[in-house]
């Protein structure tokens, strides 16, 4: 666990020392909600569209973070820096999940970035602290799944356009064959079929009923809060088990 931290310590560190991947991780968010929301705010008459698109930004955002998370993990493939953590005496597994928690920290810094942007352009949230904490764990639930697939997808590749290939055929189906953009009744029933079948889905339903205003979400209470959360943590553990057997199949 301490080696882990130590990983996170200086994968962190590393990102406060470049202001521009600060800049770019904190702009992004508010880029999103303004230009994504504002646009689309039309398209749910008679329904608060920002609340309803917020979890659905805070998924885009997620998946973004782990993408580069795993472009990071990647080059440090490429550049030998890897073997050099192998060789350390530290467990190898704590070389993969200080890396899982980077990006987790990273998501999560984002998701309130959007909720506070949500809440001033109008976005109804939940006033109940005990919703915001389930949401914060649906969140960090989505991340370390995310994060653990494009890191096994890193590990699987020695090509940078591989990788983002690999990482495009995951990432389309998973926030656009969902419910993150527009409600889950007014799919097409094959679409319906394949976004009950995605995780994103569960982690979006779940925050709509947890840290927003649910009356205000379209089809919030469609799917119960309790398979949202199972959901998300089978896919948490999904994207680590994953990751793990990418890295060690690497170690062999």
């Amino acid at each position: 666990m301490n080696a882990t931290f130590i990983f996170w310590q200086k994968y962190m560190h590393k990102t406060l020392k470049h202001p521009e991947e600060i800049a770019g991780m904190l702009i992004q968010p508010l880029l999103w909600v303004v230009l994504f929301g504002v646009g689309m705010r039309g398209m749910m008459k008679g329904d608060n569209y920002m609340t309803f698109m917020i979890p659905g930004i805070v998924a885009l955002t997620a998946v973004g973070a782990a993408i580069a998370g795993g472009s990071t993990w990647l080059n440090e493939r490429l550049s030998g820096i890897v073997k050099k953590y192998r060789a350390a005496p530290v467990p190898r597994v704590s070389i993969l999940s200080g890396h899982v928690l980077t990006i987790t920290t990273k998501v999560l810094i984002q998701a309130l970035i959007i909720f506070l942007v949500g809440l001033i352009m109008g976005a109804e949230l939940n006033g109940n602290p005990f919703g915001w904490l389930g949401g914060l764990i649906l969140i960090a639930a989505f991340g370390i799944g995310f994060s653990g697939l494009a890191l096994a997808a890193a590990t699987m590749t020695d090509s940078s356009e591989g990788y983002h290939m690999l990482i495009f055929l995951l990432q389309m189906p998973l926030l656009f064959l969902s419910n993150s953009l527009y409600p889950l009744a007014s799919l097409p029933l094959w679409m319906r079929i394949g976004a009950l079948a995605n995780p994103t889905t569960y982690v979006v339903t779940g925050l709509r009923q947890t840290a927003l205003d649910s009356a205000q979400s379209a089809g919030a209470a469609a799917i119960p809060l309790w398979i949202c959360f199972a959901v998300s943590a089978g896919f948490a553990l999904a994207g680590l088990a994953a990751a793990a057997k990418a890295f060690k199949k690497e170690n062999r």
